[in-house]
């Protein structure tokens, strides 16, 4: 049985990254189902990269008709990962967000060129299996959401869920984007990931569209919610017709 309503449109699966929630697409997703789109906001797990990848797998395996796959940060490499070998997944959008190959780790990517001072604002909590990540929320807005209100961030710092460590040195596996044509949207005052790494990514991957945004944080698709599902529906149209 499918998760969402039948559709002449592909579903669009989004991926939320560490240090925020599905309600981080909120804008998105209004957007997205003003213009018809069915939706799933992923509840991304966070456990590891092996851990999420599959689980997402399992969810995709319920979404009936082609599917367009929405990664932010972290996310990126889930979507990389879960998004192999099935051959409803048209489409790849990075929003912000990772796109390793096979080997590489969110902590390498982050740190592999100068500008991620992500670091330096985060505190740890001990939990069973490990050790959880949160940004410290009087340097949330400035480290992960300057381009966004106050008092949108201050929330965001609230809700925000914790990554496992061991998270960020899991190495991907085959990524989806080696078969599946990707598109990519990124702020350019990232300072999670820095932009010239988001710039590699996304040559790598061979982007049919990438879009850079002048001030733009590493939530970027927050504030430019309306940029991030018009490149989804490019991405939608342009799978489509092939």
């Amino acid at each position: 049985m499918s998760i969402t309503q039948p559709s002449s449109k592909p579903t669009v699966v989004l991926v939320h990254g560490a240090f925020a929630e599905s309600s981080s697409w909120e804008g998105v997703i209004s957007g997205l189902l003003a213009d018809g789109y069915p939706a799933i906001a992923v509840a991304n797990p966070l456990r590891g990269v092996t851990f999420d990848s599959e689980y997402l797998r399992s969810l995709l395996k319920d979404v009936s008709g082609d599917i367009v796959l929405v990664g932010h940060s972290y996310g990126g490499t889930i979507i990389s990962g879960g998004g192999t070998d099935n051959p409803n997944v048209k489409a790849l959008v990075f929003v912000g967000a990772f796109a390793p190959v096979a080997g590489e780790t969110p902590g390498d990517l982050a740190g592999r060129m100068p500008g991620s001072t992500l670091g330096d604002t985060l505190t740890t909590v001990e939990v069973p299996g490990g050790t959880d990540l949160y940004i410290m929320q009087e340097k949330y807005h400035s480290q992960f959401a300057a381009d966004s209100s106050a008092e949108v961030a201050g929330v965001m710092a609230v809700t925000q869920r914790p990554i496992l460590q061991s998270a960020f040195g899991e190495a991907s596996g085959e990524p989806a984007w080696k078969t599946v044509p990707s598109w990519f949207l990124f702020g350019a005052e990232d300072r999670n990931i820095p932009v010239a790494m988001h710039r590699f990514m996304a040559e790598r991957a061979g982007s049919r569209k990438t879009v850079e945004l002048v001030g733009g944080s590493h939530t970027v698709g927050i504030p430019e919610a309306g940029q991030v599902v018009d490149l989804i529906k490019q991405a939608a149209a342009a799978t489509s017709q092939a």
